[in-house]
C-alpha cells in the first residue's frame, strides 16, 4: 500500500488528470460518433466501438501500472527485443501481407487485429533515447569519429519507417520520420556531423526516388497521389474532396455552441467511419467551436507538460524519451487536424485521445506511462539529493 502511495505521489498530477479526462471524453464521444456506423453498416450494438475502446483502455491501465514500477534502466533488453519483433512483423507484412485501405499495415493473431506500425513509434523513441543515453559522452567527444554510432542511430530511427513507406502507409511513415528528425536534431551528436548526415540522407533519398521511378514507374501510388489534391475540397467533391468537404460542413453546422450531443447530421453516411481520423469534425459539429477549442487547448497542454518533464529529467534517456513522446503526440495532432482543415493531405492518422483505434490508443497509453515513470525517477532523484 505504501508503494502505491509513493508511486502516486511521484506522478505528474496535471498530466495524469488531463490525460484521464481526455481519454474519458474520447471514449464517450465514440458512442455518438460511431452510432450510425455500428448499427447501419455493421449491424451491431450502438455501444460496440465503446466497449472495444473501453477494453483497450483497461489493458492500457494494467500496462501503465506495470510500467510505473519498471526502472528505465531495465528498458534496453526489453525494447531491443521489441524492436526486432516489430521489425520482423513489418517485413512479413511487406512480403506476404494483403492490402487494407490501400496499405499492408494490419495483421491478425488469434482473432485480434492490430497495426504493428503504431507500436513501432514508442519503441523507436525509447531505443533512440537509450542510444543517446549510453553514448552521450562519446557523441560529445570532438576528437573521435562517430560514423558507426550515427549509422546505428539511422538504422534504429529510419529502418522501420522505410519499411512502412513500402507498405504504402504514407501518414504513419511521415510521422515516424518527423519524430526521428526532432530527436536527431536535439541529440548529443555534434552539429557538423548532423549537417553531414542530413546531406548524406538527402543524396540517398534522391537516389532511392530515382531507382523507384525507374523500376516501378512511380514513387507514390495513384491512391496516395490523390490525397495531395486537398486544396478547395468542395470544388473537387467527387475527385478526392468528398471526405474533407463533409468535414467542413460538419464544423460549419456546429457553429460556436454545437448542435447538441447525438445531433450530428454528417455522421449519417456522409463521413466514412467518423469515429476514427475524422472524429474531431463530429466533436465540432455536436459540441461547437468553443468546446472543441477547449479540448485542443488541453491536448496542447499535455504536450507542454511532457516537454516540461523532459527539461527537468534526471537522466539523458528520460529527457529524450519525453521529447520523443511529446513529438509523437504533437505530430499526430498536426497531421490529423491539418488533413481535416485541408492544409495538408488527409492520411488517415488518428487524433490522440479522441479517435477510436486499439493499436494507437494502447501505444499512446504506454508512451504516457513511460513519461510518468521518467517523472517518478526525477522526483526520487531530487529527494535523494
Amino acid at each position: 500500500m505504501k508503494g502505491v502511495k509513493n508511486t502516486y505521489r511521484d506522478l505528474d498530477k496535471p498530466l495524469l488528470f488531463i490525460t484521464i479526462g481526455l481519454f474519458i471524453f474520447g471514449l464517450f464521444n465514440i458512442v455518438t460518433a460511431s452510432s450510425n456506423e455500428a448499427v447501419e453498416r455493421y449491424g451491431v450494438s450502438i455501444y460496440y466501438y465503446f466497449i472495444k475502446q473501453l477494453s483497450i483502455l483497461v489493458v492500457g491501465l494494467i500496462a501503465s501500472l506495470i510500467l510505473f514500477k519498471m526502472n528505465t534502466k531495465s528498458y534496453k533488453p526489453i525494447f531491443t527485443l521489441a524492436f526486432l519483433i516489430i521489425g520482423s512483423i513489418l517485413v512479413y507484412l511487406l512480403l506476404y501481407g494483403s492490402f487494407s485501405r490501400g496499405a499492408k499495415n494490419w495483421i491478425s493473431v488469434l482473432g485480434f487485429s492490430f497495426q504493428p506500425s503504431e507500436f513501432a513509434k514508442p519503441i523507436i523513441i525509447v531505443c533512440l533515447s537509450l542510444i543517446f543515453d549510453s553514448f552521450y559522452k562519446t557523441f560529445r567527444n570532438r576528437n573521435k569519429k562517430h560514423y558507426n554510432l550515427i549509422g546505428l542511430v539511422l538504422f534504429v530511427g529510419l529502418m522501420l519507417p522505410a519499411i512502412i513507406f513500402l507498405q504504402k502507409d504514407l501518414g504513419t511513415m511521415f510521422i515516424m520520420v518527423c519524430i526521428f528528425f526532432i530527436m536527431f536534431f536535439a541529440s548529443p551528436i555534434l552539429k557538423i556531423e548532423k549537417a553531414k548526415t542530413v546531406g548524406l540522407l538527402t543524396v540517398l533519398g534522391v537516389i532511392a526516388i530515382l531507382i523507384m521511378q525507374v523500376v516501378t514507374g512511380h514513387v507514390l501510388s495513384s491512391a496516395q497521389l490523390s490525397r495531395f489534391n486537398f486544396f478547395s475540397p468542395c470544388s473537387n467533391y467527387e475527385t478526392g474532396g468528398y471526405q474533407i468537404c463533409n468535414g467542413f460542413i460538419a464544423i460549419n453546422n456546429g457553429g460556436l455552441l454545437g448542435s447538441g450531443i447525438g445531433n450530428s447530421k454528417q455522421k449519417y453516411s456522409y463521413i466514412p467511419e467518423p469515429h476514427t481520423d475524422m472524429v474531431f469534425s463530429i466533436i465540432a459539429e455536436e459540441q461547437g467551436f468553443i468546446k472543441g477549442s477547449i479540448i485542443l487547448i488541453f491536448m496542447f497542454y499535455v504536450v507542454y507538460r511532457i516537454l516540461k518533464i523532459s527539461a527537468n529529467a534526471s537522466t539523458i534517456r528520460g529527457r529524450y524519451i519525453c521529447l520523443g513522446v511529446a513529438s509523437y503526440i504533437f505530430m499526430h495532432m498536426l497531421v490529423n487536424l491539418g488533413g481535416l482543415l485541408a492544409i495538408m493531405p488527409l492520411t488517415g492518422v488518428p487524433l490522440p485521445f479522441l479517435s477510436y483505434g486499439g493499436s494507437f490508443t494502447l501505444s499512446l497509453i504506454v508512451s504516457l506511462a513511460i513519461v510518468q515513470r521518467v517523472n517518478i525517477e526525477t522526483r526520487r532523484e531530487k529527494i535523494k539529493l
